[in-house]
């Protein structure tokens, strides 16, 4: 079985492009969501929280995110703490999801797929290309935050020019070409891998 990554940048439409794998029966492993979830319900990782930020991490046993986020937003060396202790239970919980999948192939769609070393665990990378307008405007609409905001999360991340070149494949998302036709022909491609690997 294949394991393929999928990132890009903020705005970049990832998620549209991990359903329409889900549409043709690909399983994906959303790593944002399963980093909310193991947050809350992983111990050690809760343990460790605490230990990093203070008992002020987690209110009634949920993690106070308005606080987290005031950490880690603001202050680049409490971010990469945070990022080094949810990774690690992240891509360990990525690796036991895969090997319960029955797929030719499956999908680790995350942002930070190079940032974190997953990429290490993976066959194969998809990077989801499109324009900074765009993606401004998208993350503005999706979250109802500022252009300013956006921009301060964007200039977090990678280097969107330097992702894509470290990625085996590249999806455009511009609202130009059909992304349909894309994702089909990656599928394709990927069953034929899989039979010869």
């Amino acid at each position: 079985m294949l394991k393929i990554g999928l990132t890009g940048g903020i705005g970049s439409g990832k998620s549209t492009v991990a359903h329409i794998f889900e549409v043709l029966r690909i399983p994906v492993y959303y790593a944002d969501v399963a980093a909310k979830r193991l947050m809350a319900e992983n111990e050690e990782l809760k343990a460790s929280i605490v230990e990093a930020f203070g008992k002020d991490a987690y209110f009634n046993g949920n993690l106070n995110r308005e606080y987290i986020a005031g950490q880690v937003f603001k202050n680049d060396k409490k971010l990469e703490l945070l990022n080094s202790l949810v990774h690690p239970a992240t891509i360990k919980d990525a690796e036991a999801w895969m090997q319960n999948q029955k797929a030719p192939y499956v999908i680790k769609e995350a942002a930070l797929i190079f940032e974190s070393g997953s990429d290490k665990n993976l066959d194969y990378v998809i990077g989801v290309r499109s324009p900074l307008v765009l993606r401004i405007q998208r993350t503005i609409d999706r979250d109802n935050i500022s252009a300013d905001e956006v921009r301060a999360r964007m200039a977090k991340q990678m280097d969107e020019e330097l992702k894509l070149r470290l990625c085996h494949y590249v999806i455009v998302n511009d609202e130009q070409e059909m992304l349909i036709p894309q994702v089909l022909a990656l599928h394709e491609t990927f069953l034929k891998l899989q039979t010869i690997s």
